[in-house]
């Protein structure tokens, strides 16, 4: 069965337009009414958003039925051993509805959260994978750890968490190396690729080197509208409030769709093979953003209809 989530935007831009850190609690519990499987958040140091995992933690208490995620966390800019505590705890708060999706951060725009959060760019990978194997260790009761980055000689003990293991974690990167390390080391991918043909070579390579199961998720950014000047327009403006780029540019890199209901489920269909859609309304216009989340509830039910 084939999920949808929505992406619920926490970053600054939002909350300078007018809305309220209260009101995007009211967005996830109106996505969990509408029918949606999911709600996501993001992280990052640049733009002085709200707290990811406080943002959860919220959710979690006003919602009972949707998945809660992260998409994507960026580990290195907290401390491990607290972060799996904290995670641990979301998962507790909300029995079981956790999953986290994680980065290692985007070269060219990253590096500064890195340096906020006093932590070194280099070998920024293998430091991933060692928090998240680090999160698991402890999650499962181990007394010690050590990585390739990371060591612990004795770890703290904490409660068993809802399924043994703790939550899934995902991985957020499309790379070659990336899709090697997503089969061995990780619960699900999470890319967004513009072009469909490199979804589907990519989910390819990880079954082909899996050693373990992988749930495929889609990230996509979506605009319904009818019109498609309209529908343009508000892309540009919205690629250039939230990365300070034309549109032509940043969709050259991650998936971003617009068009009528029937026409962006259409290109959204074209993504064989993906089990959970991410879907992120492409506006930071509080009003713009409320007249879309029905309209991409409508997209959800086009792809339930006629998957």
């Amino acid at each position: 069965m084939t999920n949808y989530g929505l992406v619920v935007p926490t970053y600054q831009p939002i909350l300078d337009a007018g809305r309220t850190a209260p009101e995007l609690v009211g967005v996830a519990v109106l996505a969990e009414e509408l029918g949606l499987d999911s709600v996501w958040v993001g992280d990052t140091l640049a733009r002085a958003p709200l707290d990811a995992l406080a943002a959860l933690a919220a959710f979690a208490a006003r919602t009972s039925r949707v998945t809660l995620g992260t998409a994507a966390l960026l580990p290195a800019l907290r401390n491990p051993l607290l972060t799996a505590n904290q995670l641990l705890s979301l998962d507790l708060l909300s029995a079981g509805r956790l999953t986290v999706a994680v980065g290692a951060g985007f070269a060219g725009r990253s590096e500064p959260e890195f340096a906020f959060a006093g932590v070194p760019w280099e070998r920024r990978r293998a430091r991933l994978d060692d928090i998240v194997a680090l999160w698991r260790a402890v999650w499962s009761g181990e007394s010690s750890f050590q990585g390739a980055v990371l060591h612990h000689d004795s770890l703290p003990v904490f409660p068993a968490p809802t399924r043994p293991g703790g939550p899934p974690v995902w991985l957020a990167a499309y790379t070659p190396g990336a899709l090697e390390r997503v089969g061995r080391l990780y619960d699900g991918w999470l890319p967004y690729p513009p072009d469909p043909a490199d979804y589907g070579s990519g989910l390819a390579r990880i079954r082909a080197l899996s050693s373990r199961p992988v749930t495929p998720a889609l990230f996509a950014t979506v605009l319904v509208e009818d019109d498609a000047d309209r529908g343009q327009a508000l892309l540009e403006e919205y690629c250039r409030r939230n990365y300070g780029r034309p549109a032509a540019f940043v969709q050259g890199i991650q998936l971003q769709v617009s068009g009528s209901a029937s026409e962006v489920a259409a290109q959204l269909r074209k993504y064989e093979g993906v089990e959970h859609f991410l879907l992120r309304i492409a506006s930071t216009d509080p009003k713009v953003f409320d007249e879309q989340l029905p309209r991409v509830a409508e997209v959800v039910d086009l792809l339930r209809d006629q998957p």
